[in-house]
């Protein structure tokens, strides 16, 4: 009898799981389900592919709707900033990692947390629907596609995970003539590898990451490379002060710190002398109007050296095709070009979700660029529609432990009038801030939107404690790189490692690059001494209470 009391406690326990569709299987969509099952939600993942990774899937061809990457690509952000937060990238791992090496480790996660079971692949989400009783139910009437067979399903909250680089902006409208151009043109997606250009003269329009890096290899085999550029741009490279990664060393709490204290004006100029100190964007073509904190930056530890070879000539706007060639604004012209390639960047837009969140200009209104505010139940929720001056994974990961806890009914969302505010406040920051462009209405400070999204979660790192009882952790937290073992330590779902690896992660950064014995004596330049850690513990004390000063004050009640 006492069993099966217990059996039917079991069975009504799992009838009173929500259930949760996850779209996507990428970056976003892995750490979605994982979150979902942390929260004791049943998920369910539709990925259009057949295999797990998202963007980071390389296939040979371009399917229709699904993102694309090249044969080369490796990426520029180093693993100790973009992995999941409990859950390591493996020490031997390489820093940057090839997109190879991206998927393998996304196949560790996937299994360690036994991620596959809840993923249906080869299923296409058709729409996504309210349910007529949705102002009391909140759930929705999901159809999907499998092998051209239709289902429907009911769902209590919706996480969509599906990205936003699957339809790319390819603005020919803009370039007059280009209809009469004899050569061949296509958009950056669909690049893969750069066998079939050898010998060519081509033009990449375009300086984001992708037209920097195709430029690069395509200038190693082209007869000549020409890098079309609107804006210029600000090139950030990987290898940063004595030899580390550069957003480990640039994402530092400390800095997020001394940037609020310091005008945009000191912090700009601070930016740019260090680029310019690498190489002079004004002798190399490269330098923008706008300062460094107006415009997302390009990340390319190649393109300086290919320009100063000559292999790749940087060049502005196109202002006219010819059937043969292109005129530059300048009025410089160019002959016997073989190929134009449009490094243009992509589109957002949530075709499944029909009238549900609006696209304008590649601007959606989203409560902290994850909830519509126009729902009468908030369990829908968009993760990884973000474009970071930093990491995407982190804080997709930390999104979707909001958005869970939201789904659950642990946390709250505030009214529509005050979501509107909100929205209307970052839109306006953003405003400000940015250059107008289509990739500027989606951009976020990497530190700041963590913070943003962590206290909601419950999960911020508390420094005032950790320096109080924990100062040897509370200083890796502060000066160290902001990894995503800090959301990790305090609050929902803490992990008792997080700790431990904000104090190892140094040694993971250095492991993959000691594949050489050399001499282990200290080099007294490598190192603070004690001397210089005297003036820097002054430092760091009136920085925590400048932060606690910065956070409580009055003004921000």
């Amino acid at each position: 009898m006492v069993r099966k009391v217990q059996s039917k406690l079991v069975r009504e326990e799992i009838m009173a799981k929500k259930r949760i569709a996850v779209i996507g299987a990428g970056v976003c969509g892995l750490g979605a389900i994982k979150c979902c099952l942390d929260e004791d939600l049943e998920p369910t993942c539709f990925e259009r592919n057949d295999d797990i990774g998202g963007l980071w899937k390389f296939q040979k061809n371009t399917a229709e709707k699904l993102p694309s990457i090249y044969r080369s690509l490796t990426i520029n952000t180093s693993k100790e900033m973009m992995c999941y937060s409990d859950f390591p990238i493996p020490d031997h791992f390489p820093n940057y990692m090839h997109n190879s090496k991206v998927m393998e480790y996304f196949w560790m996660y996937a299994r360690h947390f036994d991620l596959l079971k809840y993923i249906r692949f080869k299923s296409k989400v058709q729409s996504v629907r309210k349910r007529p009783d949705f102002s009391s139910s909140g759930q929705w009437d999901v159809v999907v596609e499998t092998d051209e067979k239709q289902e429907s399903f009911v769902f209590d909250g919706i996480l969509v995970c599906s990205g936003h680089h699957t339809d790319p902006n390819f603005p020919l409208e803009s370039f007059p003539g280009i209809e009469k151009f004899k050569g061949y043109y296509f958009h950056s997606r669909e690049y893969k590898s750069p066998e079939e250009f050898l010998g060519k003269r081509i033009i990449v329009i375009g300086i984001g990451n992708s037209g920097a890096d195709i430029a690069v290899e395509l200038s190693r085999g082209a007869k000549q490379v020409f890098l079309s550029t609107r804006h210029g741009s600000w090139i950030l490279h990987r290898v940063w002060d004595n030899g580390y990664p550069m957003d480990s060393s640039f994402f530092t709490r400390f800095n997020t710190l001394l940037w609020k204290i310091l005008s945009s004006s000191i912090v700009n100029s601070h930016l740019e002398k260090t680029l310019n100190s690498r190489f002079n964007h004004a002798h190399y073509g490269l330098q923008p109007q706008h300062r460094f904190l107006s415009q997302h930056p390009t990340v390319s530890d190649d393109l300086p050296n290919h320009i100063i070879s000559g292999k790749v000539l940087v060049k502005p706007n196109i202002k006219e095709f010819t059937e043969t060639g292109v005129i530059f604004e300048d009025d410089t012209e160019e002959e016997n070009i073989d190929v134009v390639i449009f490094a243009t960047g992509y589109k957002i837009s949530f075709p499944f979700l029909e009238d549900l969140i609006r696209v304008t200009n590649n601007e959606v209104s989203l409560y902290k660029l994850m909830f519509p505010p126009d729902l009468e139940q908030p369990t829908l929720a968009v993760i990884g529609l973000i474009q970071p001056l930093g990491i995407v994974l982190p804080i997709a990961e930390l999104q979707s432990r909001w958005a869970t806890r939201v789904f659950k009914g642990l946390n709250k969302l505030p009214s529509m009038k005050n979501m509107m505010t909100d929205i209307t406040q970052r839109k306006t920051a953003m405003e400000k801030r940015y250059v107008k462009s289509p990739r500027h209405t989606i951009q976020v400070d990497h530190i700041e939107y963590m913070d943003e999204i962590a206290t909601q979660v419950g999960v911020k790192p508390n420094l005032l404690w950790l320096f109080l009882w924990d100062p040897k952790l509370a200083w890796k937290v502060f000066f160290g790189p902001c990894t995503p073992y800090q959301y990790r330590l305090q609050g929902p779902r803490k992990w008792d490692g997080a700790r431990r690896a904000i104090l190892t992660q140094m040694e993971r950064i250095l492991k993959p690059m000691k594949t050489r014995s050399v001499n282990t004596e200290k080099n007294p330049c490598s190192e603070l001494s004690w001397v210089k850690m005297a003036p820097i513990g002054f430092v760091a004390l009136a920085s925590i209470l400048s932060y606690y000063r910065y956070i409580y004050h009055p003004k921000r009640k």
